[in-house]
């Protein structure tokens, strides 16, 4: 398999474009992951509003047991503190909502900062990378066949090649030798690999 170019040029061309889309992808995970440390940050406010339910709960739970000892009066006061109990329950339920929603964010959030530019770029920079991979490999194969697979590299270049530049052949002779590895040099260098040996 054929990652790069042959030709100093193009290989450094691809070099420098996939070690840019690695930059893209690694700072696209340093964003996601500061946008997550930000966002876990507001848990606070929900873990301390259930901590303060659960405590408000249990200071009316104990004040209504003991209320219930009072003769007389203690079932009542103990079912009005027991309300109480029930507004720290559900105060402590909204901070653990609250809780549980931001560790949501924190997750997809960072997920969608990090699929979105990796999905850009298995749209965009990863087919053009496989498509050359294939092509070069298939052409340095060719190339190492001699005569049979220089002439399918020409014929390849006749489809790929500007009309301009076969009109400068100038020669009707397709299977000419010299028009064979002519052709067939330039769809090398098209893919960016070395010119074939002329015999």
């Amino acid at each position: 398999m054929r990652l790069y170019a042959e030709t100093a040029w193009r290989a450094a061309r691809q070099v420098a474009a996939d070690l840019a889309a690695l930059a893209f992808l690694l700072l696209a995970v340093w964003v996601a992951t500061a946008v997550r440390d930000a966002v876990l940050l507001l848990r606070g406010p929900g873990e301390d509003l259930a901590a303060a339910g659960d405590a408000i709960g249990g200071a009316f739970t104990s004040a209504a047991d003991s209320a219930r000892g009072v003769p007389l009066v203690g079932d009542d006061l103990a079912g009005a503190l027991g309300r109480g109990t029930r507004a720290g329950a559900d105060l402590a339920e909204a901070g653990r909502t609250q809780t549980a929603a931001v560790d949501a964010l924190g997750f997809w959030l960072p997920f969608a900062l990090i699929a979105v530019p990796a999905l850009a770029l298995a749209l965009t920079w990863l087919p053009r990378r496989v498509r050359f991979a294939r092509d070069a490999t298939a052409a340095a194969r060719l190339r190492a066949q001699g005569r049979a697979g220089l002439e399918l590299l020409a014929a390849r270049a006749l489809v790929n090649q500007p009309l301009p530049r076969l009109a400068r052949l100038r020669t009707t002779d397709w299977t000419d030798p010299g028009t064979v590895a002519t052709l067939a040099d330039w769809e090398l260098r098209r893919l960016g690999l070395r010119a074939s040996r002329r015999p």
